[in-house]
C-alpha cells in the first residue's frame, strides 16, 4: 500500500492510470488502526486493477480538507482523478469490496 503526501497526491492519485481507493487516517484514530489490515489485502488482491493509498490527515491537511474529510477513516474512491464514491467508517472486508464494486460497475 502506497503512502501519499500532500506533495505527491496529485501525480499518485490524479494521475494514476487505475482507479485509487486513498485511506484518509490519523495515529490517533482505533478504527483505521482496524480498517488497515483489510485494506493492505485489498492492495495486495486488487493489485492488477486498483492501486491502494493511505494518506495520514493530521500530517497532510492540505489534501483532507481539499475533499473536506471531516470523519475518520474516510476511504475516497478516484477513477480519472475524480472521487466517485466516499466511503465513511470502517467495514467488513466483503462489505467493503462490494461497494468498490459497485462504485466501479464491476460484475460478480
Amino acid at each position: 500500500m502506497l503512502t501519499v503526501t500532500d506533495a505527491t497526491f496529485t501525480e499518485a492519485v490524479l494521475r494514476a492510470d487505475r482507479p485509487v481507493l486513498v485511506d484518509f487516517w490519523a495515529q490517533w484514530c482505533p478504527p483505521c488502526h482496524m480498517v488497515a489490515p483489510v485494506l493492505e489485502e485489498i492492495a495486495v488482491e486488487r493489485a492488477d486493477s486498483l492501486l491502494v493509498c493511505k494518506l495520514n490527515s493530521d500530517e497532510n491537511p492540505l489534501t483532507a480538507r481539499t475533499y473536506q474529510i471531516m470523519s475518520l477513516p474516510t476511504l475516497l474512491l478516484f477513477r480519472d482523478g475524480q472521487p466517485i464514491r466516499s466511503i465513511v467508517g470502517a467495514r467488513p472486508k466483503g462489505r467493503l469490496l462490494a461497494e468498490l464494486d459497485e462504485a466501479l460497475g464491476v460484475r460478480l
